[in-house]
Protein backbone atom coordinates (compact mmCIF):
# COMPACT_ATOMS: atom_id res chain seq x y z
CA UNK A 1 0.00 0.00 0.00
CA UNK A 2 1.42 3.36 -1.00
CA UNK A 3 1.56 6.28 1.39
CA UNK A 4 -0.49 9.33 0.56
CA UNK A 5 1.13 12.74 0.58
CA UNK A 6 -0.71 13.63 3.79
CA UNK A 7 0.60 10.46 5.46
CA UNK A 8 4.15 11.31 4.37
CA UNK A 9 3.78 14.83 5.78
CA UNK A 10 2.37 13.50 9.06
CA UNK A 11 5.26 11.04 9.47
CA UNK A 12 7.83 13.75 8.65
CA UNK A 13 6.21 16.10 11.17
CA UNK A 14 6.23 13.41 13.86
CA UNK A 15 9.85 12.47 13.15
CA UNK A 16 10.92 16.13 13.38
CA UNK A 17 9.12 16.48 16.71
CA UNK A 18 10.18 13.17 18.26
CA UNK A 19 13.73 12.55 17.01
CA UNK A 20 17.09 14.24 16.64
CA UNK A 21 19.06 13.31 13.56
CA UNK A 22 22.73 12.39 13.25
CA UNK A 23 24.49 12.19 9.93
CA UNK A 24 27.69 10.25 9.49
CA UNK A 25 29.93 10.10 6.46
CA UNK A 26 31.87 7.02 5.44
CA UNK A 27 34.20 6.43 2.49
CA UNK A 28 32.58 5.34 -0.77
CA UNK A 29 31.68 1.66 -0.70
CA UNK A 30 31.74 1.38 3.10
CA UNK A 31 28.00 2.05 3.44
CA UNK A 32 27.34 -1.18 1.57
CA UNK A 33 29.80 -3.04 3.82
CA UNK A 34 27.99 -1.74 6.91
CA UNK A 35 24.62 -2.58 5.39
CA UNK A 36 25.79 -6.13 4.63
CA UNK A 37 27.01 -6.67 8.20
CA UNK A 38 23.81 -5.22 9.66
CA UNK A 39 21.68 -7.40 7.39
CA UNK A 40 23.68 -10.48 8.40
CA UNK A 41 22.79 -9.63 12.01
CA UNK A 42 19.13 -9.22 11.09
CA UNK A 43 19.18 -5.46 11.65
CA UNK A 44 18.80 -2.24 9.73
CA UNK A 45 21.78 0.08 9.39
CA UNK A 46 20.12 2.42 11.90
CA UNK A 47 19.55 -0.37 14.43
CA UNK A 48 23.06 -1.71 13.99
CA UNK A 49 24.69 1.71 14.42
CA UNK A 50 22.54 2.48 17.48
CA UNK A 51 23.59 -0.84 19.04
CA UNK A 52 27.26 -0.07 18.31
CA UNK A 53 26.94 3.43 19.82
CA UNK A 54 25.25 2.04 22.94
CA UNK A 55 28.02 -0.51 23.37
CA UNK A 56 30.78 2.07 22.92
CA UNK A 57 29.15 4.56 25.29
CA UNK A 58 28.86 1.83 27.93
CA UNK A 59 32.55 0.94 27.44
CA UNK A 60 33.64 4.59 27.63
CA UNK A 61 31.31 5.90 30.31
CA UNK A 62 30.22 2.78 32.18
CA UNK A 63 26.57 3.61 31.75
CA UNK A 64 23.67 2.35 29.70
CA UNK A 65 21.70 4.84 27.67
CA UNK A 66 18.46 4.30 25.83
CA UNK A 67 18.67 5.02 22.11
Amino acid sequence: MAYSESQKKAVAKYNTKAYDELKIRVPKGKKQDIEDVAKAQGESINGYVKKALKSQIKADMGQDIEL
